[in-house]
């Protein structure tokens, strides 16, 4: 990510925060938008040039979305295209990025980053969801359509409209890879950091009171933990954080003593 980016990261974030009445018609208008920019090379290449005056992009915004979409998501794009941008393609990141963030703020009472994380289990356990929903040939209405029927009442409304819109629009990204991504963002957007824990048998609950207290200390903030049960790990446990890897596991221990022995 280019330092432009990083920026205009931090900058539409901030507007975010201080936006009144973000809910998740919000946030599904900041997807749609998203759509409507990536799939136009015409629009995206308008709102993403840089030698255009901020006037003008915000001009191109309230005319193409003026009439159908809030003014607080109108205020917001045009809070979005007033920035620069390392590469083109990630104006429309930054707005994807905003919608998740903008569907955790609305998402009251739900614990989106463990629905989101049940369901990348889900697709990770069936190779053939993974590929329907990532095939290049598919309609995406449809696979939105899927999402809908798979996830019915067993998910709330705001992981409904992440997982559905992020699939209807992968830009040829990995529906697992979008699927971490967006909950990272739930997670930093609530204050908490995710952590992914890779364990032979369940944790008891003194156990994950413990290793979240330790977390928490460790990066100074709320951590939420997501269990994975993988027995190949035989004992121990392993934790990711970003891209923060704590491997404590015996057939780690077991395949490094391996390599002394052999070398």
């Amino acid at each position: 990510m280019g330092s432009a980016t990083t920026q205009a990261l931090e900058v539409t974030t901030a507007a975010l925060g201080a936006a009144q009445g973000v809910d998740l018609e919000v946030a599904g208008e900041l997807f749609a938008a998203a759509r409507a920019i990536g799939g136009s090379l015409q629009l995206g290449g308008a709102l993403a040039d840089s030698s255009a005056s901020p006037e003008s992009r915000a001009k191109v915004i309230a005319d193409v979305f003026g009439a159908s979409f809030r003014p607080v998501t109108v205020s917001l794009l045009s809070s979005l295209v007033d920035q620069r941008w390392s590469r083109a393609s990630d104006l429309v990141d930054g707005i994807e990025e905003l919608a998740i963030r903008a569907a955790a703020i609305g998402a009251t009472g739900s614990d989106v980053e463990a629905e989101l994380f049940s369901f990348s289990r889900t697709v990770a356990q069936n190779p053939e969801l993974e590929l329907a929903l990532g095939s290049r040939l598919g309609d995406s209405s449809a696979k939105g359509a899927l999402i809908t029927d798979l996830l019915g009442e067993r998910a709330s409304a705001a992981t409904t409209l992440i997982v559905s819109s992020l699939v209807r629009h992968s830009r040829d990204r990995r529906v697992r890879s979008l699927l971490n991504r967006a909950m990272s963002l739930v997670g930093d957007q609530r204050g908490r950091t995710v952590a992914t824990v890779v364990s032979a048998a369940p944790l008891s609950d003194v156990q994950r009171t413990r290793l979240t207290s330790a977390l928490s200390a460790r990066y100074g903030g709320d951590v939420s933990l997501n269990v994975v049960i993988d027995p190949s790990v035989v004992g121990g446990l392993r934790v990711q954080i970003a891209d923060d890897v704590i491997d404590a596991s015996i057939s780690t221990r077991l395949a490094g003593l391996r390599q002394r022995l052999a070398g």
